[in-house]
């Protein structure tokens, strides 16, 4: 069966398991697997990732609209039940932000994710702040407007995501005037791929937006990246 995968360059091109390998993939006819939906935020993080370290891989469809995190076998890879998951030739992780340290570490990335104790754990700490700070302020608001979900406390929790979302932008604005560039200095970092997805969202949700200059300038400079321009900044929300 031919599944669409992607070279280095972020180029798509369909292979039916590809018999090379790149980099540190193992084995010939061997690639990285990531499971889960094209469209999830999470699983977008990964597929930039690969294409940043220029890593083959090849995507199943896993999550809403596709096979179900409660079948079987994904439960099997992931008990925790989401997307994405990696297959690394058997090595099997799960949870976004830790498969973009991986796979930078694996492939010696260390401009994405610095090998000094001190750099790396600047770029993890931004990582980190997006998966449960910033992604927390936004949730409700994202869920309610774009896709129409219910919420317990209905108006009340959008309300309060509403008026979080931008305080939390405010401090990625006081970053960004700070750097000049991108988060955590002159350099693209994998703190970059987690804050820029979700600078992603803030201008794709409809809202009002309070003017963000810092913001804007970042999100027109991460849309030189392809890979950006494939998985972020691609139309979807």
């Amino acid at each position: 069966m031919l599944r669409r995968t992607h070279n280095g360059e972020g180029l798509p091109f369909y292979a039916d398991r590809v018999s090379s390998a790149k980099n540190n993939n193992q084995g010939a006819g061997k690639m990285l697997t990531i499971h889960g939906r094209a469209n999830s935020i999470n699983v977008r993080k990964v597929l930039w990732t690969a294409d940043e370290v220029g890593i083959l891989y090849e995507r199943e469809d896993w999550g809403r609209g596709f096979r179900p995190v409660s079948d079987a076998a994904f439960q099997a890879m992931n008990p925790l039940g989401v997307v994405p998951v990696i297959d690394d030739v058997g090595f099997v992780l799960s949870e976004s932000n830790t498969i973009a340290r991986y796979l930078a570490a694996k492939h010696g990335r260390t401009d994405l994710l610095p090998a000094d104790p001190q750099g790396r754990a600047v770029v993890e700490r931004w990582m980190d702040w997006q998966a449960q700070e910033f992604n927390n302020s936004f949730r409700a608001a994202f869920l309610a407007l774009v896709f129409k979900s219910p919420l317990p406390g209905g108006q009340e929790t959008i309300d309060a995501s509403l008026a979080d979302w931008p305080k939390k932008m405010a401090i990625v604005e006081d970053q960004l005037r700070q750097t000049g560039a991108y988060i955590t200095g002159p350099n693209f970092t994998l703190a970059d791929v987690a804050i820029g997805m979700a600078v992603n969202r803030w201008f794709i949700t409809p809202i009002q937006r309070p003017e963000f200059p810092a913001v804007s300038a970042y999100y027109d400079l991460l849309a030189e990246r392809p890979a950006y321009q494939k998985h972020g900044r691609n139309g979807l929300p």
